[in-house]
């Protein structure tokens, strides 16, 4: 006599081997354009060095409708700045991390957008969801490092790469995401080597 016990277990297993085996043979649209770093910029006012970038690929159709369903999303911008040193270890002089976050409110019909390198009250609202995924993707005149920390005639290298931050979830969708990580993406590190 088999216990109920025992046809719970088994039948747990059938369905989690019945999902494993749909999400390997079946290919998911959402990995057909790889999010990648565009227009990488490093420039300089009189007093700090700047950085100018663009994600593309990062709103897939997954993203877009959770995200008009009220769900918000964060990408967070990350940068390493390295003194180059011949045949010894280079030494990192900045690393910073930075996020923009996307809400949409369903009564107003308007996104707003906070991007934690421009103030804590400095939020952009638009109705439009193109402007919105712009200011998503988008940094311009992100403050690296005073030029006084760098000394002239030395070679640098600034690291740079964007990411989807998961953490920012509702916890009921780290679990969904976890099987359909449709709207995940991750860039490479980009790399740009410069002698100041």
């Amino acid at each position: 006599m088999v216990s109920c016990k025992h046809i719970t277990l088994l039948t747990k297993r059938k369905i989690l081997v019945s999902i494993i085996c749909f999400l390997l043979t079946t290919q998911a649209p959402g990995f057909a354009e790889d999010a990648r770093l565009t227009n990488i910029t490093v420039s300089n006012t009189r007093d700090d060095l700047l950085l100018y970038l663009n994600v593309e690929g990062a709103f897939r159709e997954e993203m877009k409708k959770a995200i008009l369903n009220g769900v918000p999303a964060t990408f967070s911008f990350f940068a390493s700045m390295n003194r180059v040193r011949n045949f010894w270890f280079d030494g990192k002089i900045a690393d910073i991390e930075v996020t923009h976050t996307i809400n949409y409110d369903n009564l107003k019909k308007e996104f707003s957008i906070h991007r934690s390198w421009e103030g804590n009250n400095n939020n952009k609202v638009t109705k439009s969801f193109k402007e919105a995924q712009k200011l998503m993707t988008e940094i311009n005149s992100l403050k690296i490092i005073p030029l006084n920390r760098l000394q002239k005639g030395r070679q640098y290298q600034l690291r740079v790469k964007a990411e989807f931050s998961k953490k920012t979830l509702p916890l009921y969708l780290h679990y969904v995401l976890f099987f359909v990580s449709l709207w995940d993406f991750e860039t490479d590190w980009y790399t740009i080597d410069f002698i100041y």
